[in-house]
């Protein structure tokens, strides 16, 4: 018995005289259920685990499963809590302004009303879509999972936890936050500002979505609706081209089955054309940069006089108004990051395409960074929608959005549909085709 609480379980694999003694070793000569890696595809020994205890990957040290379980029925709850707050945090003032006398009070949805109006459907849409459809969807879909497991609908349950697994990601309640304080701050010198309902509204819902988040585990979902397991095996007469996970609901299972034995999907070790989609997003993030760029993604009208600003003039805008820290977090997301995710995942599309050697390892956790980084660029975007909707339009102070903001939208979610079309796994792949030439060049 294991008693360390983190266990490193032994692989089931192709592997040498002393790692199959270690499998012995740990298996005590019984027969165990086998499970890979979501991550990595790497199979390996399901043994039991103790109170607390976590079964990690020894390739990527991925957490594979754990003895913890949260409860779904807690899921439930907050996902229905998140929907009755999403009235108040989108139609309720989150923000009021005294300009020059005259009051003017921001609220999420007339901020996407007023980019429409403005003709630019493209940025309303984008800005709604990541502020209010995805956080919708998110929770509707948490809810009828739950209704499908009760009325036992395999579809809905299909449809409903692939649509949680891909809109996680658009989930942009706390960047929306971060841009209301940046527009605070942009105002501070022009008008006095006063909270409003819907802010605090919109920070509980930012916690509870946060937390929500951090419960959802698709495949604890699919062992609700039905737990299946592997055939026992025993390490001696373990043969690891016999199984393949499913990509849906990740259970391993025989490679002969096309299709899933639990959720019917179709079978398949990879994403289908991932590195072409992946290939064509990332060519039109970086076509997009250069014009998102030079092009003015802001225009002010103050005391009749112009000012057109593109992300790094305001950059150096906010320096000169010694707003520094607000400066820093504008060049990070919306100069730095771009850049970062179009360098990275182009390094990874090559590595892969190319069959290039590289540290499958520090790949991943860099890939793991550049899929949570990508939102934060829409920082710029949520504060023209929010300056947008407070300040006085086609008076003393006037402000619109520059097409560069148009441009720059385009790099965002190319970036972001890159890296999400992209199949990890085929970083690990690489590692299995460069050992294979290798012991191919040493024969």
């Amino acid at each position: 018995m294991v008693t360390v609480s983190t266990l490193r379980i032994s692989v089931l694999r192709m592997v040498d005289e002393a790692s199959l003694e270690m499998i012995r070793e740990q298996s005590s000569g019984k027969l165990h259920q086998v499970v890979q890696c979501q991550s990595c595809q790497w199979p390996m020994a399901r043994v039991p685990l103790q109170k607390n205890q976590k079964a990690h990957c020894p390739r990527c040290d991925k957490v594979v499963y754990q003895a913890k379980q949260v409860s779904l029925s807690g899921n439930l709850a907050l996902a229905v809590t998140c929907i009755l707050l999403l009235v108040p945090a989108h139609f309720y003032n989150f923000i009021e302004i005294n300009l020059f006398g005259v009051s003017f009070s921001g609220s999420l949805f007339s901020g996407v009303m007023a980019l429409a109006h403005e003709g630019y459907i493209f940025l309303a849409l984008l800005v709604m879509f990541c502020s209010s459809i995805a956080p919708f969807t998110l929770f509707t879909v948490v809810i009828l999972a739950h209704v499908a497991l009760k009325y036992r609908l395999l579809h809905v349950l299909d449809r409903c936890l692939k649509l949680m697994r891909q809109i996680r990601h658009w989930v942009m309640i706390d960047v929306f936050l971060v841009s209301i304080a940046i527009s605070c701050f942009k105002l501070q010198d022009y008008a006095d500002i006063s909270l409003d309902t819907g802010l605090f509204s919109l920070i509980l819902l930012q916690i509870l979505a946060v937390l929500l988040l951090s419960r959802i585990n698709i495949e604890q979902y699919w062992n609700a609706w039905q737990c299946v397991s592997t055939t026992p095996v025993d390490c001696d007469s373990f043969c690891p081209e016999r199984y393949i996970q499913c990509g849906s609901c990740y259970l391993t299972q025989d490679s002969t089955h096309t299709r899933c034995i639990r959720c019917t999907n179709k079978m398949s070790p990879f994403k289908p054309h991932s590195l072409q989609r992946s290939w064509a997003y990332l060519i039109t993030a970086t076509a997009a940069l250069l014009p998102a760029n030079l092009i003015p993604i802001s225009i002010l009208m103050t005391n009749g006089k112009q000012i057109k600003d593109t992300i790094f003039s305001g950059v150096l805008s906010l320096v000169q108004h010694d707003l520094l820290f607000i400066a820093v977090i504008i060049f990070i997301a919306s100069i730095l990051v771009p850049i970062i995710k179009i360098v990275g995942i182009g390094y990874v599309l090559i590595s892969i395409s190319y069959g290039k050697a590289l540290y499958q390892k520090q790949c991943m956790k860099i890939y793991a960074i550049l899929k949570w980084i990508g939102k934060w660029s829409m920082v710029d975007l949520f504060v023209i929608s929010i300056m947008l909707t407070l300040v006085d339009r086609g008076q003393v102070l006037n402000f619109t959005p520059g097409l560069g903001a148009v441009a720059f939208g385009v790099v965002i979610v190319c970036t972001m549909l890159s890296a999400e079309s992209l199949d990890a796994r085929l970083i690990w792949k690489l590692n299995r085709r460069i050992h294979q030439q290798t012991d191919f060049l040493h024969e």
